[in-house]
């Protein structure tokens, strides 16, 4: 099992009916969501349905500059809300055979769960902060608020070691 810290990542926070941010975004999204807590990806592009009205999108950094001239969340009509938040969040990718394991350990959540599949993306908690976990190829990303990035460095240092 492995962990490591990822580097910053572009994020999105969009809020708004979906059809309004539909044809507001046009093309600059993949898909969305068919169903809360799920994510869908396109283009090195991620689209995470999280709440009511509520969507986050998550790229590489370098995707940052091209999606914000794509949306134009300045020239955004009253009935959405873009918001570049990429600097809140610290990511980690926790990859592994024991990925699961560690994951019991951070979140209450049962990853387990036929539920929480290769789709899935939610907030929740790890180590008693609030999070998002979604699914990576071969294990778990988690974002805690940026601050809190050290702490949960040292916590699943703790647990892998």
């Amino acid at each position: 099992m492995t962990f490591k810290r990822l580097e910053t990542q572009a994020l999105l926070d969009l809020k708004g009916p979906q059809e309004a941010l539909g044809a507001w975004a046009g093309n600059a999204l993949p898909p969305f969501p068919d169903r809360p807590n799920s994510k869908t990806e396109a283009g090195g592009v991620t689209l995470m349905f999280i709440g009511p009205d509520h969507w986050l999108l998550r790229a590489d950094l370098d995707h940052e500059a091209p999606l914000e001239t794509a949306l134009r969340p300045a020239e955004a009509p009253p009935e959405i809300s873009l918001v570049r938040v990429s600097d809140t969040l610290a990511w980690f990718r926790i990859t592994g055979p024991d990925a699961s394991e560690v994951m019991a350990v951070a979140c209450p959540m049962d990853l387990h769960d036929s539920r929480f599949g290769p789709e899935a993306a939610s907030f929740t908690e790890a180590f008693a902060l609030r999070a998002l976990v979604t699914r990576c190829k071969g294990g778990f990303d988690v974002a805690v608020e940026q601050s809190f990035g050290p702490m949960v460095t040292d916590c699943l240092a703790r647990i892998t070691a």
